[in-house]
């Protein structure tokens, strides 16, 4: 087939889609699929007659690779050198999308995962993998995401949104208390997130989550083991438990390498394997989740299991959890890649 991946973006997270995207590029080409790795920001000068020399498989050119910074990207760099301004959909991408068999979305945040871009593919008939519009819209807006966990009765942690500062720091420490996360309310990889212990802290967290946008979730902080429960075509994956060598599990710890130990599967009893699996099924039930997904845990003090957050394009570079999860269930990379590829084609 011939596949478009898509990533990069105008998105916080587009150095991880990026390296994403390379790696899913790779391994559709290592299985003989005519592949091309396609920035959807930037997009590419091409004449339609070259676009089927586009593609390539494994024989042909050269693998492609990128590492993830230790910082989030310059956004306003990437706009200053590019000619495509304040578009998010760069040169020829709908048309190469439209003429190939096939769309794998390798973004992260933004566009690529709020929905708007999987509701553009619907209405001009392009295929692609992953949630669908409405899944995505209500995974990635977190005030959304609670609303209907908690009216699920999936334990999820008390929170309150604040749009525009109209919420007062002592209403949210009377409110949330302290410690508590402060969070932009639809984005992803940790950015704009801080953990905060006093009045000061908080006024400076919402500051720095205000530059990623402007409607903030602020949680009660839930101390706890972290895991997180792969889901692919409808079955949990193996559960992965992740500890911290220090700090959280923000945008560093997440994507270099020596920063956390995973370890897959959990060790936990086979009730609480089961429990949680459990929980991460209805919640993709609930959200209307698509092919792959993933959805993150505390299980606190009282031996609940508190739901953080739904991701319906979960990471797949080199440290990600999806593809930890599918190897312990003996899935390699480039068969969890084809998988998603061939349950978006039936």
């Amino acid at each position: 087939m011939k596949i478009v991946v898509l990533a990069g973006g105008l998105s916080p997270e587009r150095d991880v889609s990026l390296s994403s995207g390379s790696q899913i590029a790779n391994a559709l080409r290592e299985t003989g699929h005519h592949v091309l790795l396609l920035d959807v920001y930037e997009g590419l000068q091409a004449d339609k007659s070259e676009f089927d020399d586009l593609f390539q498989d494994n024989i042909i050119g050269e693998p492609y690779y990128y590492k993830v910074k230790g910082v989030e990207p310059d956004l306003d760099e990437i706009k200053r050198k590019s000619n495509n301004g304040n578009s998010l959909i760069g040169e020829n991408v709908l048309s190469l999308c439209q003429f190939a068999d096939i769309v794998f979305i390798a973004l992260h945040g933004a566009m690529g995962e709020n929905g708007q871009l999987q509701a553009t593919f619907d209405v001009m008939g392009i295929k692609y993998t992953g949630t669908g519009y409405v899944g995505s819209l209500l995974a990635m807006d977190k005030d959304l995401t609670k609303r209907l966990l908690q009216q699920s009765g999936i334990p999820t942690a008390q929170w309150l949104t604040l749009t525009k500062n109209l919420v007062t720091t002592e209403h949210i420490v009377e409110m949330i208390g302290m410690p508590c996360v402060v969070k932009p309310c639809s984005a992803g990889s940790s950015i704009g997130v801080s953990i905060v212990y006093n009045i000061e802290q908080l006024e400076a967290a919402i500051t720095i989550a205000n530059k990623i946008e402007s409607n903030l979730l602020i949680e009660k902080m839930i101390v706890g083991r972290e895991f997180s429960v792969g889901i692919l075509e409808g079955k949990a994956l193996p559960v992965i438990e992740i500890i911290l060598k220090e700090g959280f599990y923000d945008y560093k710890n997440k994507y270099q390498s020596g920063f956390t130990q995973e370890i897959c599967p959990a060790k936990l009893s086979e009730y609480n394997t089961k429990r949680v699996q459990g929980l991460a099924l209805k919640i993709c039930e609930i959200l209307r989740l698509g092919t792959y997904s993933r959805i993150d845990f505390i299980l606190d003090d009282n031996d609940e299991f508190i739901c953080l957050e739904a991701n319906t394009l979960p990471g797949m570079t080199p440290t990600s959890l999806i593809p930890q999860e599918a190897l312990a269930n003996n899935i390699s990379y480039v068969e969890l890649c084809n998988r998603i590829v061939n349950a978006t084609e039936k």
